[in-house]
C-alpha cells in the first residue's frame, strides 16, 4: 500500500530572477514499511524533495498524496496540523529544544497533539526505552553526546506514530559507532513496527542498509533500485 504518491512534481526557484529547476517532473510512490534512501550529488534535488514531502516547501506543480490526502490542497493551518499528526522529522542538526530535557522534548510534541500530561510522560519514557537511552531522560541536549541527541530526535519523531519519518542526513554529524547504533535502531523499528523511513543521505552506511535506493540527478529520478535484504 502506498503511503506517498507523487505525480508530476516540479519545483522552480527564482534565484536573482534566473529560474533554477530543483525538481523536474518527479513521479514516485513510497509504500508502507519502506526503508528508502534518496541519494545524489549536491544540487540533485533530494533535500527539496524531502522538504516538499514534509510540507515545508511548496511545489511549483504536481501533487503529493499522503494516505489519500493531497498535501498541497491544505490551507496553512490544516497543513501544520497534518504535519504534526502524520509526518515525523529527523534533522542533521537534531533540532532539540535546548532548555528541555530529553523526556520533555518528546513529551512537548505529544502535548501539542492534545495528550494528557500522564500520557505524554509515559509515552516519552517508552520511546526513550525504544531507542535505548532511558537513563538520559532528565538530561538537556547540552549534557548529551551527538549520538544520544539524535536518538532523542528519532524518539520524538516516532512518538506521534506518524505515517512516515523523513530523515535528512541524520548521520552526518555522528561518529562511526554512533551512526551505526542509530541506523540499527531505525532498522529495528522499521522491521518490528513497520515504520516507513525515507532518508536523504550521502552516507554509504545508510545506503548499504536501505531496502530501496532512489538516485536523483538534476532534479529527476535517475535510478530506482530495490536491493535484497535479510
Amino acid at each position: 500500500m502506498s503511503v506517498i504518491e507523487i505525480k508530476g512534481l516540479t519545483k522552480v526557484y527564482n534565484s536573482d530572477k534566473v529560474p533554477v529547476h530543483a525538481l523536474n517532473g518527479i513521479d514516485l510512490n513510497i509504500d508502507q514499511s519502506e526503508f528508502t534512501a534518496i541519494v545524489g550529488p549536491s544540487g540533485s534535488g533530494k533535500t527539496t524533495l524531502l522538504n516538499i514531502l514534509g510540507g515545508l516547501d511548496e511545489p511549483t506543480n504536481g501533487t503529493v498524496m499522503v494516505n489519500g490526502t493531497n498535501l498541497w490542497k491544505l490551507n496553512p493551518s490544516q497543513l501544520t496540523k497534518f504535519r504534526l499528526h502524520h509526518i515525523g522529522f529527523v534533522f542533521q542538526s537534531y533540532n532539540l529544544i535546548p532548555v528541555l530535557t530529553a523526556k520533555e522534548n518528546i513529551a512537548f510534541i505529544l502535548q501539542i497533539q492534545g495528550h494528557s500530561t500522564k500520557e505524554c510522560n509515559e509515552k516519552a519514557m517508552a520511546m526513550l526505552e525504544a531507542v535505548g537511552i532511558p537513563e538520559q531522560a532528565d538530561k538537556r541536549p547540552s549534557e548529551m553526546s551527538g549520538g544520544q541527541q539524535q536518538r532523542v530526535a528519532v524518539a520524538r519523531a516516532l512518538a506521534s506514530k506518524p505515517d512516515f519519518v523523513l530523515a535528512d542526513e541524520p548521520t552526518a554529524n555522528l561518529d562511526s559507532k554512533s551512526a551505526t547504533n542509530l541506523l540499527e535502531i531505525m532498522e529495528k523499528l522499521n522491521h518490528q513496527e513497520g515504520i516507513t523511513f525515507i532518508f536523504s543521505t550521502h552516507d554509504q552506511r545508510v545506503v548499504e542498509r536501505a531496502h530501496r535506493i532512489i538516485t536523483m540527478v538534476d532534479g529527476k529520478v535517475a535510478t530506482d533500485v530495490l536491493q535484497p535484504h535479510a
